[in-house]
């Protein structure tokens, strides 16, 4: 049985999806992009700041489900622009430094509300 994960420490959904699904002991997180949970603004500062804020999103829902970094097994992280890749990484190493997960990353054409990146986890027990 599905069970919806809901945290305020987390920003609400914009649209018609939840924070995050689990489902025989995988849960899947929808992407978080870099809300301030309490303004629900976009933080303000360029692709660190942006992707710190992400995985604190991410952090805060992964808490809520009983879930930590630690059992994170995925994650595809959307970049407006490749160039920011490095910088992202710098901050994403940060928050995965041991045995960090598979991973993704592409550039698309745009991501919502004009943010910088946008990053979808998949977690497991």
């Amino acid at each position: 049985m599905k069970r919806i994960i809901q945290t305020v420490h987390a920003p609400s959904a914009i649209g018609p999806y939840s924070q995050a699904i689990e489902i025989g002991g995988t849960l899947y997180v929808s992407g978080q992009i870099p809300l301030d949970p309490e303004t629900m603004k976009i933080v303000e500062g360029g692709i660190q700041e942006q992707t710190e804020q992400v995985l604190k999103n991410i952090g805060a829902i992964l808490k809520e489900a009983g879930y930590d970094y630690g059992d994170v097994v995925k994650s595809t992280c959307l970049l407006s622009d490749m160039v920011n890749f490095k910088a992202m990484n710098e901050v994403y190493g940060l928050f995965y430094s041991e045995n960090p997960p598979a991973r993704a990353a592409f550039a698309v054409k745009e991501l919502p509300m004009g943010v910088l990146i946008e990053i979808e986890t998949i977690a497991a027990k």
